[in-house]
């Protein structure tokens, strides 16, 4: 009975002649065509004709990313905050067929050749690459501070639901199964400082450093003089409130600020959690550059970033630039040991934990969904689509190998080759 609507329907019918094996979802459209198993626990419903022109004229997932956040593509079987189940099902068994050009033309017509016109996308995707190239020098620091405004400036209120009391948006490190997100992330930054061997009375220097976790963690557990920069305003008046709440002014410091901008030089140490992504590959040289030349002589670098599984340079999909991450770019371990190498620092360790951003997305998912209603209060339904919709996928693509997290931990060796390291690992 499915087979003869969809080819007596044109929308699912047009789906399944594109599909290289069945549909594992269930699938229907707003002209009543269906395809996919009856009894799936899952169900995609197009629900209008702009949505199927989001489909049309941007196939991939930018398309499904716009019918999906503007509400057109519904989702039924899972909760909008975590549709990971989904996700993970579609997969590992959605696989489309290249057609012919004449059987392309065909299918077009049959849905109506009206929906390739563009249809304004959702307000919360951020112009292409191309336009933003126009406005503006990629990474430059007018460009780099657009890109985290449109990121980072969501709401603080938001990412409190979101990120819980740690407010960190970074991997956690999980020291058992069973760890809270929150002893998670207290562990993720001890390692940090045991690795950087943060000592009471030293310098330390945070670029990117969020709403100041490891700014206030450094102060409070070590002692040490931390300084934090940001380019997002909200991110610095957040975490300025909570070092004075904490009674850490003395030794803290938050800034909304450029990293370049940064004039103090002769750090003990310098943290980097999550900027890199950020940076931009071919700015690699003066990113590590700067540190180099921030750093005292024996000092240390962390740094803590998503990469690739292997050392192709990679710009992140459509989605991902467009609603999440504008201008982001990700590369392997080997090439950011390189960088780091040749801007003259010693590589003293590298560490990949991907699977613990797995398990940290799975609980941001989990608090997004706990505290929906609050977070669509505060963004918007289309906004908080997205954050479920990212974080769902991203859990997939760590959990599957596709992208991974490395610790880079290095020194300044001074001229005449002294370290400072230990002969063995401390931490």
């Amino acid at each position: 009975m499915t087979q003869t609507l969809s080819r007596v329907l044109p929308i699912a019918g047009a789906l399944d002649s594109l599909l290289k094996e069945p549909l594992a979802v269930r699938f229907t459209a707003y002209d009543g065509s269906s395809t996919g198993p009856e009894d799936s626990p899952y169900r995609l419903h197009l629900a209008t004709e702009r949505g199927l022109s989001y489909l049309l004229t941007a196939p991939g997932d930018l398309g499904f990313s716009r019918a999906y956040v503007a509400g057109d593509l519904e989702v039924h079987g899972v909760h909008p905050g975590d549709p990971y189940e989904l996700l993970r099902l579609v997969q590992s068994n959605l696989s489309f067929r290249r057609p012919s050009p004449a059987e392309a033309v065909a299918i077009l017509r049959s849905l109506g050749l009206g929906h390739l016109k563009p249809v304004a996308p959702p307000p919360q995707e951020s112009p292409s690459r191309l336009r933003r190239t126009l406005e503006g020098v990629r990474h430059s620091l007018g460009r780099d501070a657009e890109a985290i405004h449109h990121h980072y400036d969501v709401s603080n209120a938001f990412y409190e639901h979101v990120l819980g009391p740690s407010m960190t948006y970074t991997c956690a490190l999980y020291p058992t199964e069973t760890s809270t997100l929150e002893e998670a992330q207290h562990a993720k930054y001890d390692l940090v400082a045991r690795k950087l061997d943060l000592q009471p009375g030293q310098r330390l220097l945070d670029l990117g450093c969020g709403w100041g976790g490891m700014v206030r963690h450094a102060a409070r557990e070590y002692g040490v003089h931390a300084l934090g920069v940001t380019l997002s305003r909200e991110q610095a008046s957040w975490a300025q409130q909570r070092i004075k709440e904490e009674g850490l002014d003395h030794l803290a410091e938050v800034r909304f600020m450029d990293y370049r901008h940064v004039e103090e030089t002769g750090f003990d140490a310098i943290s980097s959690i999550g900027l890199t992504e950020h940076i931009g590959v071919k700015q690699y040289p003066a990113y590590f550059g700067f540190i180099r030349d921030h750093l005292r002589p024996q000092g240390r670098l962390l740094n803590h970033c998503i990469t690739r599984h292997d050392n192709r340079f990679y710009e992140t999909g459509a989605f991902l630039d467009r609603y999440v991450f504008p201008d982001a770019e990700l590369i392997g371990s080997g090439r950011i040991i390189t960088e780091v190498q040749d801007a003259g620092l010693e590589v003293q360790h590298s560490e990949n934990i991907r699977v613990h951003y797995a398990k940290t997305l799975a609980a941001w998912c989990a608090n997004l969904v706990e505290h929906w209603d609050e977070c669509v209060a505060e963004v918007g339904e289309g906004t908080a689509r997205v954050w479920g919709l990212y974080m769902a996928g991203s859990r997939l693509a760590f959990e599957r190998n596709e992208i991974q997290l490395h610790h880079v931990l290095a020194t300044k060796t001074d001229e005449n080759g002294v370290s400072g390291y230990p002969l063995r690992h401390t931490f």
